[in-house]
């Protein structure tokens, strides 16, 4: 009977729209998701909040009655660039209607501003790029928000998480700043700012937790008629192998693609994915957990006497120190938070003086060349191992652009590392993760999850141009990139820009390029080797002098990608883009911002920056 009166209400909404648009309706609906019908949900029912007049007025009047007000569904709000956030505000929606709660989940840069003023309750989770930076998605929000267009909200309620690393001295800024902005444009704040360090869910757990009861007494005082389902925990979405629970796939390659010569060691690393059924598609991410070295772990328990063997317990779950060290621990990145408290420890005012915020320079130098061996011997201070499991950060894993496309590749994975060593102060140092894959062996086992990345995909328009940017590792994504417009055989035209220091040590798949080229598969390939020549020459040096080239591409519907550093190349190539179409499409400076927005939000530059 439910499933009649069901599709009962629908024929009769049908019946209100032109059979000419039912088709269209038909199509735009075909083949979405749940979570994108909600979004459109959410669209639909912002068009309509707008004044009607006229015969369009008379035309809902009429058929008003038939069909009962919905109530506002909650929004969780998203800006991810590298996917934390978006999996954190997945979790929080799926748990927000597992309890029956009326809720919509929507990216930022798919979010229309002009619902803002209507919406009754607003949870955001946001990550922030670089030093307190919105990320990519979110960028065009933010200026809203800011803007004299903004909206009085007095009948907002709302809550921020931000997503951050506190190695940065504006830790969080963006979410920060939103939480601000909202409460200045007269919304009320019902829980506190949340500010989650890499150790996302000991922040997000808790946030996400008090978030779900505070939705419920929100939702139930403004509609009686929600449920009173009880808050259960939050638990991580489902699935055979997932962040929480990865698969463990053999290492079948670990090769250096720099010539001994160079002062990089770059490894193309592949890995098998038989027996996970897992899939990725360009543009994605793999995660990988790894493992610190044993020499590493030796050293943090020499500097504190400690006993490795020693069982502790932390949260009901027990290791020997030595495995909590290895495996559970950040033993490379630093904290503000441990920092202080081995300043207190270490009575060091030297340290201390460090941690002022009007040293937020030296700070971040600091912790971009010291780990926790090099401040346990520079500033002596006692540990127990209870006290220094606590006092660490758990260990997180660390994300790779994929360099290979599964249609090409099937069960296999790619991917291009930089190794990360050096001697530091006459002790050798390396990265978690670069470290752990340059050690592991073929043959052996590596932890790995994958992690999606919708904003970083090729046109489905298999006639566009494609133009991609990435020098260093950041060419990793348009290796796939090449490989599946291959597959694909459609009629676009592929552009790459790479850069290294040097063309006879660091030209990374040198060969594979040369032989897209030949083949057909890459139209044009510009390089940038910055060392070889006595003037620097970078990425953007090339697309400026193919400024014309380029901005025509751009102009006939050609997609713009980057891949990179993003507190450097990536600003420098947009800071390029924009002086481009200054100088090609005489637009002033002003216009020519608008010109790259707008091409970010049609998904025609899209950066994944790190």
């Amino acid at each position: 009977m439910g499933a009649y009166l069901f599709m009962k209400s629908v024929m009769l909404a049908l019946s209100q729209i032109p059979e000419s648009k039912q088709v269209l309706l038909k199509q735009l609906t075909e083949d979405l998701d749940t979570q994108s019908l909600s979004w459109l949900s959410g669209y639909f029912a912002g068009l309509a909040s707008r004044a009607p007049t006229g015969q369009t007025a008379q035309k809902i009047a009429s058929v008003a009655p038939a069909v009962a007000a919905a109530p506002r569904p909650l929004t969780v709000l998203y800006g991810s660039q590298t996917g934390n956030a978006k999996r954190v505000a997945e979790a929080l929606y799926e748990q927000l209607r597992s309890t029956g709660l009326a809720a919509r989940i929507v990216r930022a840069d798919r979010y229309t501003t002009r619902e803002l003023k209507d919406e009754q309750l607003l949870y955001v989770v946001i990550s922030t790029q670089g030093d307190g930076e919105a990320p990519d998605d979110a960028i065009g929000l933010v200026e809203f928000l800011h803007s004299r267009r903004a909206p009085k909200l007095p009948s907002l309620n709302y809550a921020v998480l931000g997503l951050g690393d506190s190695s940065y001295p504006d830790f969080c800024g963006i979410a920060r700043r939103i939480d601000e902005r909202l409460a200045e444009l007269g919304a009320t704040r019902i829980h506190d700012l949340g500010t989650a360090d890499l150790d996302i869910d000991t922040i997000a757990k808790p946030w996400s937790q008090k978030a779900l009861e505070q939705a419920r007494a929100v939702l139930q005082q403004n509609d009686p008629q929600q449920p009173s389902a009880s808050i259960t925990p939050l638990h991580p979405k489902t699935g055979r192998f997932t962040r929480e629970a990865p698969f463990e796939a053999e290492l079948l390659l670990n090769q250096p693609i720099t010539a001994p010569g160079s002062d990089k060691d770059i490894r193309h690393i592949e890995l098998s994915l038989d027996g996970s059924q897992l899939t990725y598609q360009p543009g994605d991410a793999l995660g990988i957990w790894p493992v610190q070295s044993d020499a590493l772990v030796a050293e943090v328990l020499e500097l504190l006497a400690l006993d490795g063997e020693k069982p502790v317990s932390v949260n009901d779950i027990e290791h020997p120190l030595k495995v909590w060290l290895g495996s559970h621990r950040e033993l490379t990145q630093l904290t503000r938070p441990f920092l202080q408290a081995h300043a207190e420890r270490a009575k060091s005012a030297e340290l201390s003086q460090l941690l002022q915020p009007d040293q937020s320079d030296s700070f971040r130098k600091f912790v971009s060349t010291h780990q926790l061996a090099d401040v346990l011997r520079k500033y002596p201070a006692a540990w127990s191992a209870e006290e220094l499991i606590q006092g660490l950060r758990p260990l997180a894993p660390r994300l790779y652009s994929i360099a290979s496309s599964q249609s090409v590749v099937e069960d296999e994975v790619h991917l291009t590392v930089a190794n990360i060593d050096y001697e530091f102060e006459g002790h050798s140092r390396s990265g978690a993760a670069s470290g752990f894959l340059s050690r592991t062996a073929e043959g052996e086992r590596v932890r790995i999850f994958v992690e999606e990345n919708s904003r970083f995909r090729l046109p489905v328009d298999t006639s566009r141009d494609v133009i991609m940017i990435g020098p260093g590792t950041g060419v990793a994504p348009f290796r796939a990139f090449v490989q599946e417009r291959a597959n694909q055989g459609g009629k676009g035209r592929n552009w790459l820009f790479f850069g290294n220091p040097h063309f006879d040590s660091d030209f990374l798949y040198q060969t594979e390029w040369q032989a897209a080229l030949r083949d057909g598969q890459l139209d044009r390939l510009d390089l940038a080797f910055s060392r070889d020549q006595e003037q620097k020459l970078y990425v953007q040096d090339r697309m400026l002098e193919h400024a014309s080239d380029l901005f025509e591409w751009i102009q006939a519907g050609a997609y713009v990608y980057v891949c990179g550093d993003a507190n450097r190349m990536a600003k420098d190539v947009h800071a390029t883009l924009l002086r481009i179409a200054q100088q090609e499409g005489r637009l002033d400076p002003a216009q020519s911002k608008h010109w790259l927005d707008e091409l970010a939000t049609q998904g025609r530059y899209a950066r994944d920056v790190y």
